[in-house]
């Protein structure tokens, strides 16, 4: 004798169909109890009412596939999800980008040029950028006697170093022009160029300066903050400019008078606990106290004035005015001129060597052209 029973309907539904039986099945299972014979041997027999089946699930779909015949060549029936078709898109390559990269970073890392009468190489610190500049103006009125040459050093960006290299050098000359005195001319010069920098819509930092300007065989020397000139005179260093820091007793005496005051900050003194120097072009909050008029010095050009340095600190602040002369006089006073960007070279090389992390620029400038 055989029978079929519906589990929910048996007398022992209540040991399947209770609260628990939700978690053996889904709605693609259902649980059955079957059983085909009454022997004794029921209980042991696949047949046996006790013995739980489950119906096996359906198979799934796949998606984003019409090949039929896909599912006689899966495992089990179940068709595999087919792999969407490679798209091409043309990128550079990273050794491509590396080049460019570096490119474009040497290209910011160092200026070197020789122009006529001169020779001038800049080099980039651990800034990101480049804030040194450089302007050279030679042969004014076809008279190669009359030039002006000027370093400038940029703190906070290069926008007033920029700008300064552009105008600074211009503004001097016409204030010159069909003047007596010379020296008056050229702070006139720099206070203009200070003040349409102010003027300007992105006035963001500053820029120490100094320049040289030949007329007539005079050098006179102007400079505004740390930057430098220094002149060999028979192979002995003179300094034709002095740097604006706030260590100076006169320019400490002329910051607190007007208000402001000095300390030092990470063994540095400075203004308003901000900046290192005292005078230059631009930083306008704070004008009050770093201001843009030069001190300036004549010289008459003779035989024993042999070459003249520009530098900004970042060479100085390494290496002694006596040691910069020492090293480029052998090469500003032989006959091949590809030589003095070599003496500028190794001057910026020897700043560096020393721990210098600042951008340094250098120039050299034959004097007796001049005389």
């Amino acid at each position: 004798m055989s029978c079929s029973i519906a589990v929910c309907n048996s007398p022992v539904s209540s040991l399947f169909c209770n609260n628990k039986a939700s978690t053996l099945s889904s709605p693609h299972e259902t649980v059955s109890l079957i059983t085909l014979s009454a022997s004794s041997s029921a209980a042991s027999s696949p047949k046996s009412p006790f013995r739980l089946r489950f119906k096996k699930p359906p198979t799934p779909l796949v998606l984003g596939s019409s090949d039929s015949s896909v599912s006689s060549k899966t495992h089990g029936g179940v068709l595999k999800r087919k792999r969407p078709t490679r798209l091409d898109i043309p990128i550079a390559t990273a050794s491509e980008i590396t080049v460019a990269t570096r490119r474009e970073e040497e290209e910011r890392r160092e200026v070197e040029r020789e122009g006529d009468g001169y020779s001038v190489y800049c080099k980039r610190g651990r800034r990101e950028a480049m804030e040194d500049r450089f302007s050279a103006m030679t042969n004014l009125g076809g008279d190669r006697k009359h030039a002006i040459f000027g370093v400038y050093d940029g703190h906070g960006g290069a926008n007033a170093s920029e700008f300064a290299a552009k105008n600074l050098d211009k503004n001097v000359l016409e204030e010159v022009a069909g003047k007596s005195d010379v020296a008056d001319a050229v702070k006139r010069g720099y206070l203009r160029t200070d003040a349409a920098f102010l003027e300007g819509e992105d006035v963001r930092g500053g820029s120490c300066c100094v320049t040289a300007m030949f007329r007539d065989g005079n050098l006179v020397v102007a400079n505004a903050g740390d930057c430098r000139a220094v002149v060999s005179v028979g192979g002995v260093a003179e300094a034709l400019s002095s740097d604006h820091r706030p260590s100076r007793d006169d320019e400490r005496a002329r910051i607190e008078t007007t208000g402001g005051y000095v300390d030092m900050f990470r063994g540095v003194w400075r203004i308003q606990g901000s900046l290192a120097v005292t005078r230059g072009i631009g930083d306008a909050h704070l004008k009050k106290w770093v201001i843009a008029e030069p001190e300036t010095k004549t010289l008459r050009i003779d035989d024993e004035h042999e070459f003249l340095i520009l530098a900004s600190d970042g060479l100085l602040d390494k290496v002694s005015n006596q040691e910069a002369v020492d090293i480029a006089r052998p090469f500003c006073l032989g006959d091949e001129k590809k030589t003095l960007l070599l003496a500028c070279k190794k001057l910026v090389d020897l700043s560096a060597s020393r721990g210098s992390s600042d951008d340094i620029s250098v120039m050299l400038i034959p004097l007796r052209q001049f005389i």
